[in-house]
């Protein structure tokens, strides 16, 4: 069976491992890729949306990525225990009529034994916001530079 190091149970600095892959992952826009972190019966709730295994993951990101145009995540770690991690993130995006807007939201993980995540739960809330605004600049899908500002650094 493969694993998806780092493992559990995590520690602060696995624990922020983890996070950053999978900021890293998701700044691909990549669905196939993104959903290799997932078990193959992963749960996810994602807003309003109930989701089961990596094909409905695949299925919902590429359809996600479709009218999230130039999209742009930065995650951070809230807590963790021995196999759950909680995030806070932001991410950048504009709509095909151009509209930029900012998605803050939190998410709940929890992993197998092999390092896959199990179920994701994430709540989101967009805001509307102007291209001048925009705090999330770097190559298009590509991660995040590591000199870029965190959440936190952003006042975010």
């Amino acid at each position: 069976m493969p694993q998806r190091p780092p493992l559990p149970p995590f520690t602060h600095d696995t624990a922020t491992q983890k996070v950053r892959a999978a900021e890293d992952a998701w700044n691909t826009r990549d669905p196939q890729r993104v959903s290799l972190a997932y078990s193959p019966e992963s749960a996810w709730r994602n807003r309003d949306v109930f989701l089961k295994g990596r094909d409905a993951i695949v299925a919902f990101l590429t359809d996600k990525w479709s009218k999230e145009h130039d999209y742009r995540l930065i995650k951070e770690l809230w807590a963790f225990t021995d196999e759950r991690i909680a995030v806070r993130f932001a991410y950048e995006w504009r709509d095909t009529a151009g509209q930029w807007f900012r998605a803050y939201g939190n998410e709940n993980w929890a992993f197998g034994a092999d390092g896959l995540m199990t179920h994701r739960h994430a709540s989101i809330n967009d805001l509307a916001i102007r291209e001048t605004d925009r705090l999330f600049h770097w190559d298009r899908a590509a991660p995040r530079p590591i000199d870029h500002p965190s959440l936190s650094a952003l006042g975010l």
